[in-house]
């Protein structure tokens, strides 16, 4: 049986991901800017007009890690909170973070849509199973 906090390093790991491609972005920004390659007031309401390349897909893999990992963090915290332990739900979890990190990998270096994809769906095949068992452990106690 995991110890309790367990099921919270995973959520660490990647939150600690996503602060580093929001640094790697603010970077990517800033060097874009310093380049003459995007003018600051294009980054005022997100970003617009035509933009290099390598900082659009920056941007886009920052926004991916702050959209359905947020069902990740809510499903590590409800375990935690209400005392579920399980193997299969740490290993699950590690296995998210994984995937998601190779996603950005792919993402920001050769992206190839394909391997993306690859990666972005097992992932999402990984939280639904981190919620079904949850749902499942947490029925088998009331």
């Amino acid at each position: 049986m995991p110890h309790a906090t367990s099921i919270l390093w995973p959520l660490f790991a990647l939150a600690a991901w996503t602060l580093c491609m929001a640094l790697n972005l603010g970077l990517r920004r800033v060097r874009a800017t310093l380049r003459g390659e995007a003018e600051i007031a294009q980054f005022a309401c997100g970003e617009s007009g035509p933009l290099p390349r390598a900082l659009i897909l920056a941007n886009r893999n920052y926004m991916n890690l702050l959209e359905l990992p947020m069902l990740f963090y809510v499903v590590c915290v409800m375990s935690y909170a209400t005392g579920m332990r399980s193997t299969w739900l740490v290993t699950l979890a590690w296995a998210y973070v994984a995937l998601r990190m190779l996603h950005s990998l792919v993402h920001l270096s050769y992206n190839n849509v394909l391997h993306r994809f690859a990666l972005f769906a097992a992932s999402n095949v990984i939280l639904t199973l981190l919620w079904l068992l949850l749902a499942l452990m947490l029925r088998a106690q009331s």
